[in-house]
């Protein structure tokens, strides 16, 4: 596996606080319901019933996800009449996302194709 310099480098070692949160971000993202989950709110404010369809999960798993995920701070909620919208923390998170299925992307395209 190939990989290219870091364009953006964290500017300073990291101390044992910046390490555990970032482990306990990418266990959050490890989860491939809650990774679909962020990766459709990176197109822009979504609710439950389309969340649900987007990701391709049972309603109450994805509501326990989102619930998980609100928690850890990394979606946001608000109200629009009895409807709860939800949408991405910040914009970290969305390069996140988009790296982890970039690496992936790249990963299945440099698989041995076999007849």
């Amino acid at each position: 596996m190939h990989l290219s310099p870091a364009h953006h480098a964290h500017p300073r070692t990291p101390g044992d606080e910046q390490f555990a949160l970032a482990a306990e971000l990418l266990s959050l993202l490890g989860d491939r319901t809650r990774l679909a989950l962020l990766h459709a709110l990176t197109g822009g404010e979504a609710d439950v019933t389309t969340l649900t369809e987007a990701c391709g999960a049972a309603r109450p798993a994805v509501s326990q996800h989102l619930a998980r995920l609100r928690l850890a701070g990394l979606v946001n909620t608000r109200k629009e009449g009895r409807r709860v919208i939800y949408s991405l923390g910040d914009g970290h998170l969305r390069r996140l996302v988009d790296e982890a299925l970039s690496v992936a992307d790249h990963r299945l395209s440099d698989r041995p194709v076999h007849d």
